[in-house]
């Protein structure tokens, strides 16, 4: 008998031993990079709702106090007073809007780079000659 399928058998159970290896890495690599943009994201959400509540807290306390404190001065009309912190407190909460639009750094930047070395490999073995 022969060991001509013995020997064919062999280089194909490796390269599929080795695809299975290859995408089980890619696969791995994919899911960490899906964890720390999920931690990203959430980090993201917590600060807004942070902002969120601060901002309306500051604002109720600081009309409140403001409005308290004209009245009681008498000196400016309490609706300008309002005004005032009302145009105070849009700034701060467009300045940490303008913080949070900043651009975060890429997500699957190495999973990125992994595949593009993979395709220039791909190429490079299409091109070159069989021996």
């Amino acid at each position: 008998m022969s060991d001509a399928p013995e020997s064919e058998a062999r280089p194909a159970s490796s390269l599929r031993h080795s695809a299975v290896e290859f995408v089980s890495a890619r696969v791995e690599l994919a899911a960490l990079e899906a964890r720390e943009a999920g931690k990203h994201a959430a980090r993201s959400g917590v600060m807004v709702a942070i902002i969120a509540g601060c901002a309306m807290t500051a604002w109720l306390a600081g009309v409140a106090g403001l409005i308290g404190w004209v009245a009681a001065a008498g000196k400016i009309p309490w609706h300008f007073a309002a005004l005032g912190a009302a145009v105070l407190h849009l700034i701060v909460a467009g300045i940490i809007v303008a913080m949070l639009r900043r651009p975060s750094p890429p997500m699957f930047s190495i999973s990125k780079a992994e595949l593009l070395k993979d395709r220039e490999w791909l190429l490079n073995l299409k091109d070159k000659p069989k021996r």
